[in-house]
């Protein structure tokens, strides 16, 4: 998910269900992204916005126990001196520890995140998750919410896609399979446990097309047996 908020400053959120390699360099990836569309528009670098890549992660990247792990540029000499460069990289792990450390209203949402479709539907006393199921359950519930939600979707992804030049248009395409896999795993997990086999299934398929299409499939599935006949 791509956004940005009244400051100018621009977010993009991924979810990870599973432990992919070098997330450190795909972080740089996508602030690069950002910063190159910003630039393309012939805006001047000293005006670059602050930009957060977020990685919403159904595992510890670190391996630490911490609910969240913020990256910023510091000084190796002297960590009190910082480079100011904007960016910010954000992991929240689901499977966090620290509970004291951090708000409760992220402790409540990483842990709402982690539930299954069951799971995910009952009380967590949180308005802000209040909110999320109820706009899941409208979206499911209704079909021409589900093609506007499509469609959006699709609108964000080329309005992105029309800043970039020419010959970046490979390493875009290859971002946005990445970003249709890990969308369409993160349905499924919501709908039952995912078998290694239909994992690696969709972990192989290259085409963008095919994966927008599973994606509809899974949005209008109950389970994940259901999807897995539908792309047999």
């Amino acid at each position: 998910m791509y956004a940005k908020d009244e400051k100018q400053t621009r977010y993009n959120v991924e979810m990870q269900v599973e432990r992919k390699p070098a997330l450190g360099k795909r972080s740089r990836y996508y602030q690069s992204q950002m910063d190159m569309e910003m630039l393309l528009t012939g805006e001047d670098y000293t005006e670059l916005p602050n930009t957060y890549v977020i990685f919403i992660c159904d595992f510890d990247p670190f391996g630490k126990d911490k609910y969240r792990y913020t990256f910023r540029t510091t000084c190796q000499e002297s960590e009190n001196v910082d480079l100011e460069d904007g960016r910010t990289t954000v992991f929240l792990n689901t499977r966090g520890k620290n509970e004291s450390e951090v708000p409760g209203e992220l402790v409540t949402f990483l842990q709402y995140m982690k539930e299954d479709l069951e799971g995910s539907e009952k009380e967590f006393h949180d308005p802000y998750v209040e909110q999320l199921q109820k706009f899941i359950r409208n979206v499911k519930g209704s079909r021409e919410m589900e093609e506007r939600f499509m469609i959006f979707e699709e609108m964000l992804k080329e309005e992105r896609a029309a800043g970039f030049a020419k010959g970046r248009a490979e390493g875009v395409a290859e971002g946005r399979i990445s970003e249709s896999k890990d969308t369409l795993l993160l349905f499924l997990q919501n709908l039952g446990t995912v078998p290694k086999v239909l994992s690696d299934q969709i972990e192989e398929q290259g085409d963008l097309d095919v994966l927008k299409e599973w994606i509809r499939m899974a949005f209008q599935s109950k389970s994940v047996e259901e999807f897995a006949k539908k792309i047999k």
